[in-house]
């Protein structure tokens, strides 16, 4: 049984594939590619995926007005996937404010470098000050 930590790792692993996919222009089918990250079904995962991709234009157009200088699209794939998970739980989700942003944190030490978790910090510090609201 995962924890919920690793539960927002299989979240953003399924997001960069959606990402990949899409852009690539290639048809996907979702369950198929969240059970490929875990193989028992889980109300978090499916439910915060999801949301994700449902809230997507909402959650990409809110990470642009606060990246510095920076657009989603010219952040990594994975990086976009934490950013997402980290805005997405902020906004529509119960997670503790500040349980979402050391969450997104922690993913984004895991595997991006110091300035894009510094990023991503300032990012949704700004989000939940400003559109908590």
């Amino acid at each position: 049984m995962k924890n919920r930590s690793e539960l927002r790792e299989v979240i953003m692993k399924v997001i960069y594939q959606v990402n990949l996919l899409e852009e690539a222009k290639l048809d996907y089918d979702l369950s198929e590619l969240i059970k490929e990250q875990i193989e028992v079904k889980n109300d978090f995962v499916n439910t915060s995926v999801d949301g994700i991709i449902e809230h997507k234009k909402e959650i990409y157009d809110l990470a642009n007005k606060y990246l510095n200088k920076w657009t989603m699209d010219r952040l990594n794939k994975v990086d976009q996937g934490i950013l997402a998970l980290g805005i997405y739980e902020l906004l529509y989700t119960e997670t503790p404010s500040v349980v979402a942003i050391n969450e997104a944190i922690e993913l984004s030490k895991k595997y991006s470098d110091e300035s894009v978790t510094k990023m991503i910090n300032g990012v949704l510090d700004k989000v939940y000050h400003e559109e908590e609201k």
